[in-house]
């Protein structure tokens, strides 16, 4: 059966989005459809695929997998990119909300800019200590949407983000669900550079929207940025993080994520 598909990038994270309001495939066959479609030898490959769904408490719900088959219960550059895909496509008003696991996020597409309000962060931890291969780490974590751990260092570029990501993932200070792992840099009083492990890529990415939310969060709780915040990403795109200061209970409470997408292609797929 063809299936036709978009292929869309948010600032390096790429994803296949495809409209099964009107299903085109059983709930059954996603993971193994996804995992192959993800292939970037042997497919179209893609960080994640995306399959829009109707909902009855949002204008949309998405039911997205990361490149291994996982499910994600969020995903801030996916997020943008499905809004997009939803008001060029016309689903959508460019005003729309978002079903997902995390919750219902809202949406306002501004031709290639997207803005997006995540669900409220959870889950604040600060200073957790973790040894990896005889080296400490002292490390923050929050969830926006999914767990984000954050390091911070010095020069990003010197780290090995995939061993040292990889390690702090699958540590037992994280289990049994692991995290995302992000490295961090302060270049300004509103700016960060970030680099990123993501959990279901196995992998460092162009970038990551909730590890951005939840490196400009966690590096405003240390009073090192304040908001708007402007994280570079790998990718060398630059994704702004705005929020109001943190409120008595230490946590923030709306916390939005904007900048650009691209739509890069559209075609039909074969042979699933």
């Amino acid at each position: 059966m063809a299936i036709q598909f978009t292929k869309m990038s948010g600032s390096g994270n790429d994803f296949v989005v495809i409209d099964n309001r009107e299903p085109v495939m059983d709930d059954s066959k996603k993971v193994d459809f996804v995992k192959r479609v993800c292939d970037r030898k042997m497919s179209v490959g893609a960080d994640g695929v995306i399959f829009v769904e109707n909902s009855d408490k949002a204008d949309i719900k998405w039911d997205f997998y990361n490149d291994d088959g996982s499910s994600a219960e969020m995903c801030g550059n996916g997020g943008r990119c499905v809004a997009r895909y939803a008001v060029e496509k016309g689903i959508a008003s460019n005003e729309l909300t978002l079903e997902t696991i995390a919750g219902i996020i809202a949406a306002k597409v501004d031709g290639t800019i997207v803005r997006v309000k995540l669900t409220s962060p959870e889950n604040l931890k600060q200073d957790i200590a973790a040894e990896l291969n005889g080296s400490q780490y002292q490390i923050d974590s929050l969830n926006t949407g999914v767990p984000h751990a954050i390091i911070y260092s010095d020069n990003i570029e010197d780290v090995n983000v995939k061993e040292v990501g990889n390690g702090i993932r699958f540590h037992e200070v994280f289990a049994p669900s692991g995290t995302n792992v992000n490295f961090v840099e302060k270049v300004g009083d509103h700016d960060l550079k970030i680099r990123t492990y993501e959990r279901g890529v196995e992998d460092e990415t162009l970038a990551c929207g909730t590890g951005t939310v939840a490196a400009a969060l966690l590096s405003s709780y240390k009073n090192m940025v304040k908001p708007p915040v402007n994280v570079e990403t790998r990718g060398g795109e630059i994704l702004k993080v705005d929020f109001e200061a943190p409120n008595g209970s230490g946590l923030v409470v709306d916390v939005f994520l904007e900048g650009q997408t691209r739509i890069s292609f559209e075609g039909t797929l074969g042979e699933y």
